[in-house]
């Protein structure tokens, strides 16, 4: 079974900057397709960035292209979200999602983390 846990989150001001990880165990990191999703309140979860197992390719929601990075560390079996320039809207629980096909849709993904809390204060 894989067990997914996110770390990172905070409270941040607009403009700064942020990283947070996805650790993973029972299973590693470059085997499976690693995204990040993230749900303000009264809103849905949505897609915000995610990291090919295959090429490292990744893809993000037009909402943060140019301002977040996913990247993977397999040594640390760790896949990290930087959040730079930070808007208030960027409020939210961010999740860590796992899949072999995982892509940019949350039921693509089999397991999921607990989330962790960014709050963006204006």
């Amino acid at each position: 079974q894989v067990h997914v846990s996110e770390s990172g989150g905070g409270l941040v001001q607009a403009g700064d900057s942020r990283r947070l990880s996805c650790g993973v165990s029972g299973g590693t990191v470059n085997a499976y397709n690693m995204g990040w999703f993230r749900q303000a309140p009264g809103k849905e979860r949505e897609f915000v960035a995610v990291i090919s197992r295959i090429d490292g390719s990744t893809n993000y929601a037009d909402s943060v292209k140019g301002r977040f990075t996913i990247s993977r560390d397999n040594a640390e079996n760790t896949v990290y979200l930087q959040m730079n320039s930070l808007k208030p809207e960027d409020t939210a629980t961010y999740y860590c999602a796992v899949g072999r096909v995982g892509w940019n849709r949350d039921y693509q993904y089999n397991f999921w983390g607990q989330g962790t809390q960014v709050t963006v204060s204006s």
